[in-house]
Order: C-alpha cells, then sequence, then structure tokens
C-alpha cells in the first residue's frame, strides 16, 4: 500500500516530469513551470521507511559536497540543460530531498555547521561569511562529527576543500580528522593550486604537496583510494569538491588557467573570481565533470564490497552562483532567499533504505550531523548541544519528526522556516511572509495578511539569535 502525496508533493507533480525524465521516464524541459521541487514522478514514490532486511553494522559514512552547486543544477532536479547520470543513479538508488537546505548562504558557515552541528553563530569562526584570512577558524578544541566518531570507533578522513581556518592555528588533522588531503582556503586556480592571496594551497596533513594536474582529478584519484582500501574499522569520509566553484575552469582548460595564474602573480587579487570569463556552457562542463568524478568514487566503493553497508550522502554547501540553474527559487549564494539555501540533497544506505523514493521533509545541516552521529551511535557533548534534529528514527523506523524551525542569520538577512511558512527579512529591512508550498519563487508576500503569524516567527528567530555570539 503506497504512501498518499503531501500537499507539497502534489503541488509540484508538474516539476516531477522534468525528475522523471533524469530518472527513468520521459517529459520535455518545456514543461518547468513554478512549483515548490520535482515531485514524485512514476520512478519515485513517497519516503516511507523500509522494514531492516538484514542485520547491518554501523555504517561507513561518505559525505560528499559540491561547492556552490544550484538547486536544479542536477537533471533529477529539473536542469533542461546539465546532465548528471551518476548522481540520478544515486538518487534512484537512495531519498532525494527536495526541502534540504545548507546551514548558510555561503561556504565556511555551512561547513561550520555541518562540523559542529550547531548555528554557524555559536563560534567565532561561524560569523565569517566566509572566512578570508587567518584570524580565525574552527577551534581543535570544539568537538565535531569527525572527533566524535572518532572517539566511538571510526576511521576519519577529509579530502578536499576544508575552508574553516589556516594554518598554523586550524586544519582538520586538528579536529578530528585521523588525515586530510586538500586546500585550507575558499578557492584556488584548478592547476597551479594558487590561492585568493597568491599562496600554493593543496596538502597533505599540514604540509605542502606538489601536484598540478587539475584538482578535480586528484580529489577523485585520492577518494577512490580511501574507500577502496582494507579498512579495520567503520570510517567517515568527508569529500569536499571545489566544484563548480569559480575559477571557470574545466578539465583541459590550460590557456584559461595560465592566464589567471599570470594575473595571481602580477598582484591581481580579484583574478580568481573570474568576473571576466565563464559561460553557461563552461558552467554546464563543470558540473557534469563533477557527477563522472562521484561516479569514479561510488565504482570503487562498490568494487570494495562496502556499498551496501555505507552510507552515501550528497549535497551542495549553498545555493548556486552566476551561471546556475535555480529555477523556481528567488536569489542564489550569500542570500537566505530560497535560492541561496535549498541545495540538491541525496541520501543512499542499500542495507537500511530503499530506493527510488523522494522527501518534502524540511531538512537543513545540522539534521545530518545529528543524523550520522546517532546512526553511528555516537553521542553529542554535553557541554555543546546540537541544534540539528536526528532523522535516524524517521528515516529508519517512519518516525514522525515534530515540527520545528529552521533557522538562518547572516549579515543583513533573517530567515526561519516552519512548517510551509518561512519568515523572511532580506536588506531591505522588512519582514515578508512566504507560504513555500504555494509560493516556491518568494513573490507573494503574506504578512500583511498573517500579522499574527508574522508576529509569532519573527519572535521565534529572535530567540534563537539572542543566543548567539553578536557580529
Amino acid at each position: 500500500m503506497s504512501t498518499p502525496l503531501s500537499r507539497r508533493a502534489l503541488g509540484g507533480v508538474a516539476a516531477g516530469a522534468a525528475a522523471a525524465a533524469a530518472l527513468g521516464a520521459t517529459a520535455p524541459a518545456a514543461q518547468a513551470s513554478e512549483r515548490t521541487a520535482p515531485a514524485a514522478g512514476p520512478q519515485e514514490r513517497p519516503f516511507r521507511a523500509a522494514h531492516p532486511r538484514r542485520h547491518s553494522p554501523r555504517p561507513n559514512i561518505l559525505f560528499i559536497l559540491g561547492d556552490d552547486l544550484g538547486w536544479a543544477d542536477l537533471s533529477s532536479y529539473g536542469s533542461p540543460h546539465i546532465r548528471t547520470p551518476h548522481l540520478d543513479r544515486l538518487a534512484r538508488q537512495g531519498v532525494r530531498f527536495t526541502d534540504a537546505y545548507s546551514g548558510s548562504a555561503t561556504c565556511s558557515p555551512t561547513r561550520f555547521s555541518l562540523y559542529t552541528g550547531r548555528y554557524p553563530g555559536r563560534t567565532k569562526g561561524g560569523l565569517a561569511e566566509p572566512i578570508a584570512d587567518k584570524s580565525v577558524g574552527l577551534e581543535p578544541t570544539h568537538p565535531t562529527l569527525a572527533s566524535l566518531l572518532r572517539d566511538s570507533g571510526y576511521a576519519t578522513a577529509l579530502i578536499g576543500k576544508w575552508h574553516c581556518g589556516y594554518l598554523p592555528d586550524y586544519s582538520p588533522t586538528r579536529s578530528g580528522w585521523d588525515e586530510f588531503f586538500g586546500n585550507f582556503g575558499g578557492a584556488l586556480e584548478y592547476y597551479s593550486k594558487l590561492g585568493l592571496g597568491g599562496e600554493y594551497d593543496l596538502y597533505e596533513g599540514d604540509a605542502e604537496y606538489k601536484d598540478l594536474r587539475y584538482y578535480t582529478r586528484i580529489l577523485t584519484e585520492r577518494a577512490s583510494e580511501y574507500v577502496g582500501r582494507e579498512h579495520d574499522k567503520p570510517w567517515l569520509l568527508n569529500l569536499n569538491f571545489t566544484t563548480p566553484h569559480w575559477p571557470w575552469i574545466a578539465d583541459g582548460d590550460k590557456e584559461t588557467s595560465d592566464e589567471i595564474v599570470r594575473r595571481i602573480k602580477a598582484g591581481d587579487r580579484s583574478a580568481l573570481w573570474h568576473q571576466d570569463g565563464g559561460s553557461v556552457e563552461k558552467y554546464k562542463q563543470m558540473v557534469e565533470d563533477l557527477d563522472r568524478s562521484i561516479g569514479q568514487v561510488l565504482d570503487a566503493l562498490r568494487r570494495s564490497g562496502q556499498e551496501q553497508d555505507t552510507l552515501v550522502f550528497f549535497a551542495s554547501d549553498n545555493g548556486g552562483e552566476r551561471f546556475s540553474y535555480n529555477w523556481p527559487l528567488s536569489g542564489n549564494k550569500a542570500s537566505l532567499q530560497e535560492g541561496g539555501i535549498r541545495v540538491p540533497s541525496i541520501l543512499r544506505w542499500p542495507a537500511r533504505i530503499d530506493g527510488g523514493q523522494v522527501s518534502d521533509l524540511p531538512v537543513f545541516t545540522p539534521d545530518w550531523t545529528a543524523t550520522l552521529l546517532d546512526l553511528a551511535g555516537a553521542h553529542p557533548h554535553p557541554a555543546y548541544p546540537l541544534d540539528g534534529t536526528s532523522l535516524a528514527g524517521h528515516l529508519l523506523r517512519g518516525a514522525e519528526v515534530p515540527e520545528r524551525d529552521l533557522f538562518w542569520r547572516v549579515r543583513g538577512e533573517r530567515a526561519l522556516r516552519r512548517g510551509d511558512w518561512k519568515y523572511y527579512r532580506g536588506k531591505s529591512g522588512r519582514d515578508q511572509l512566504f507560504h513555500l508550498s504555494e509560493d516556491s519563487r518568494e513573490q507573494a508576500d503574506r504578512a500583511p495578511f498573517e500579522q499574527a503569524r508574522l508576529a509569532e516567527l519573527r519572535a521565534a528567530w529572535e530567540r534563537i539569535d539572542a543566543g548567539l555570539l553578536r557580529y
């Protein structure tokens, strides 16, 4: 007996055609109309917890982040021009979340919320939006997803972008990860590995590592090697790609790379922003390369024999940038409008969760921290309570997730989601209220007609904000 579609999913059925096309059905891209999300189509059904088919150990965890990937940049989320068959397959084999959010609207605060399971504003480093110098970072004394899992018997590794502080004070190996291979900063040129200040930024542990090949290739090789190892304990791998973050350089674009490197070395501190370069076609190449790279890592996992007992999660760290396809959402990276924080999110765990499912449950980054700790049998530190809610009972046993508030704060903007309602104040300073299941584009401001609800949600936001650090 199937579970009926919820109001949110039913309201988005028109979009299901686009997602279904990517998942095996046929539908013209022109069917993209305003909707909440690609909803359950012929190849997807609303989420329902499965009865365990066998005893399963604590899962390995492969947590993959794309960088600045827009909500609809995957074909399974409705992109009319980007093809992502490997991530679409991952969605077919697991659960695709339509109302999933990042912990913040830029890179490093979201990573703080993932690693700590708490609002970015609870830590000094989380106030940087994003971190741009050596003055702040994730304090090594703060418990993290990695340190808590390591204490409960996991091996831990981070491959790719850290962006939670710089050496000598901050590093993944000081915050719970046994191994680190990647870059410390928020962006780097894909071949030379030069960062925003012209510094070389590829490290193994805390030592520079020289490799001038295309960065996505290097990370893919490293991650494939890690998941293919003989492990004697369960493991956590945070795999943080920089793709498709600027500069807009695809594999093979050496001429563009050389020009950006020349500008960096000449002292042009804006060169990596690449505001005079890129295109929709170049962005498409980068996203499709990210998809192929993830496919290679997943192939290595399958060959290792660990696929059944590995929980794979994929998401973006925030909303898309200027070449992203975010329809129908408004706003993009750095904004608390839906396009800045709603992100593609896919979860697969073959041993415990059935595939071919879609969920419209509102969730955000700190929830995944709480969920992973719960599934791994680890416990948060009592002095650092989590701000996320564990979804383990919901995913494994079908337990109801109580309605709760999802909270965001960035400089000049505030937002809170409760159920289908979203309270938002942008840089105009005007309080607005949107009913997202009917208006995912945030164009119909209901504040004048829902004054009591607006006041209630604003008060809820202010109660949470009062407990956070000031900017």
